[in-house]
């Protein structure tokens, strides 16, 4: 097999926030893009394209092994930590060819590794774990050019704090369904997955991640990364510069010549078609680009194109010889494996298909329904459909927004809707748990309540409006609800009245919730004769109501418990 029918593995750097995934691409591409980020934190992706001769010369370990590579080299993406970019997607699984996982070894894995680590799995992608920040263990000193010797050879107290740190995660990965251990101790890398302990700050490590990065790659991809015949690709981001419209991209498979047309994919309807005005090649071990005639994957590019259709980012493209319907039907596959909604649910956005699949992935693992998913800002077409879902199920009368805003005509109609938005993927969705939780409890009581309430009123001896029956007075809601119809007792358990009307600021109410003060009519009641030696009054509950609060609990407030034990004990039940 010839080099030059293999492509270059596609690398996805992922992981946490925070815990070092571009500081460890600086080590490999000795940059300090880093230090470049708004914030330190990466604002969106980059591509890396790094050969094999530039490799050997920065791991001289793969030298060292004796190793015959035919891997032509590598192309790292990296990555904004949240989920999306982690699932960038090709046509019949993950983007990326194998994934380099950062995690710091002194915080473990927090809820967006938790995050990644699911959508790895899912989408079955291979991965090795690069155990970052070792330096900052307490008293941590590189001792030895070699890694292995260098972990053993630390100090009793310091190696005990090492191995407590990464056995901890050991176990966090074996709750995930992963058995995990550190490099030089496994024998079987499709068994195990790879821990390399490392520092991106001091470059520790850094060669054996190249090397298990190298040796997994010629190792298990090989097959995978036979070079096919035709150009196919996804869409990364458009950018705008000055006047033009530069659309990054990354070449997965095949050849693409300037000369060539191509097809990308749109969510719904035509594909659209267009000549390449600019085709240029992300530079090794750079940010700059260069003009090209012809490219070949894997390669990042950046495209100048004629057509002016909207392009959407994560959206698939190949390139195009007349074969309009067949393209159509096979992009149309490749964006609904992914993309299922069902005939009931909340509508969900985002901000491209790679991100849109992996808000999907996320709402399908904590079993919430979707009916409609769709890329782009929120819009008055989403706030009418969940408006439709307020007379099926006020649940699904939502709409969940991964990374997008919602439009100023979308904002004015919504009334009350539900619009859940996050930039953080696991947030948007513990978010909607909540929410749903909360909706259902309400929408439980609502149903309970509407057979009766609970209720405690003070009456208030200072403001009686009418003695004689109907006796009309003023009380203050203590606890629970108070309703228009229900039927009250005092302290003795003997019936008081129903109440007919109620009225909060001279205006006829059908309800009063707790803490508001207002007034009450009860027709053949007497307040003189019946209520004036009364200091509070119940509502009146049966025996199987009562049975029914009590088994609903934790639908009710603290207050509203305190109430149904008075009555309880006022009932004798």
């Amino acid at each position: 097999m010839k080099s030059n029918k293999i492509r270059q593995p596609i690398v996805t750097v992922c992981g946490h926030v925070d815990h070092g995934k571009t500081s460890i691409l600086d080590c490999l591409r000795d940059s300090s893009v880093q230090k470049r980020e708004a914030g330190g934190i990466t604002q969106k992706i980059s591509f890396t394209l790094y050969p094999m001769n530039q490799l050997k010369t920065a791991c001289p370990l793969i030298e060292k092994s004796g190793i015959k590579l035919n891997i032509p080299g590598f192309l790292f993406i990296d990555t904004p930590g949240h989920a999306a970019f982690t699932n960038l997607r090709k046509r019949g699984g993950s983007l990326a060819d194998i994934a380099v996982l950062v995690i710091d070894i002194n915080e473990g894995i927090k809820p967006q590794t938790a995050e990644v680590i699911q959508i790895l799995k899912l989408n079955k992608t291979p991965f090795l774990i690069a155990l970052n920040k070792i330096d900052n263990i307490s008293g941590w000193r590189k001792l030895d050019d070699t890694l292995q010797k260098s972990v053993e050879s630390q100090s009793q107290n310091v190696k005990q704090i090492f191995d407590e740190k990464y056995l901890t995660l050991i176990g966090s990965l074996n709750a995930h369904g992963f058995d995990a251990d550190l490099f030089y101790n496994i024998n079987d890398f499709t068994k195990k997955i790879a821990l390399i302990p490392c520092s991106a700050k001091t470059k520790e490590g850094i060669p054996e991640l190249i090397m298990m990065l190298c040796g997994l790659s010629q190792k298990y991809l090989s097959d995978k990364l036979v070079l096919g015949k035709e150009a196919r690709g996804v869409i990364l981001e458009i950018k705008k510069e000055k006047s033009t419209n530069y659309t990054e991209a990354i070449l997965h498979n095949g050849e693409l010549s300037k000369k060539d047309e191509i097809a990308i994919a749109n969510f719904e309807g035509e594909p659209t078609i267009s000549k390449i005005r600019i085709l240029e090649e992300i530079e090794p071990l750079s940010s700059k680009f260069k003009p090209k005639d012809n490219v070949q994957a894997s390669t990042g590019l950046r495209l100048q194109l004629i057509a002016k259709n909207e392009i959407l980012p994560g959206m698939p493209f190949a390139t195009y010889k007349g074969n309009k319907e067949k393209i159509k039907k096979e992009f149309k596959k490749e964006i609904s494996e992914n993309i299922q909604t069902e005939k009931q649910g909340i509508i969900a956005k985002a901000d491209s298909l790679g991100s849109l699949e992996a808000l999907l992935l996320m709402l399908k693992q904590n079993k919430i329904p979707v009916v409609k998913a769709s890329i782009g800002n929120i819009n008055k077409t989403d706030i009418i459909s969940a408006k439709a879902n307020l007379e099926i199920n006020e649940v699904d009368a939502v709409i969940a927004g991964f990374n997008v805003s919602i439009d100023e005509e979308a904002e004015q109609i919504k009334g009350n809707i539900k619009i859940l938005t996050d930039e953080v993927i696991y947030k948007l969705i513990e978010d909607l748990v909540e929410f749903r939780t909360e909706k259902r409890k309400e929408i439980e009581k609502k149903r309970m309540m509407g057979l009766t309430t609970l209720c405690k009123l003070k009456i208030l001896p200072q403001y009686v409006f009418r003695n004689t029956k109907p006796a009309i007075f003023g009380v203050n809601v203590e606890a629970g609800k108070l309703i228009s119809g229900l039927n009250l007792i005092d302290k003795k358990g003997e019936k008081v009245g129903r109440v007919k009307n109620i009225q909060s600021e001279n205006k006829s109410v059908q309800e009063a919730t707790e803490e508001m003060e207002i007034a009450i009519s009860i027709p053949g009641t007497n307040f003189e004769r019946k209520i004036k030696d009364k200091e509070f009054l119940y509502s009146e509950i049966t025996a199987s109501q009562f049975k029914n609060f009590k088994k609903n609990k934790d639908l009710l407030s603290q207050n509203e418990i305190k109430v149904l034990q008075e009555i309880a004990e006022i009932k004798g039940f």
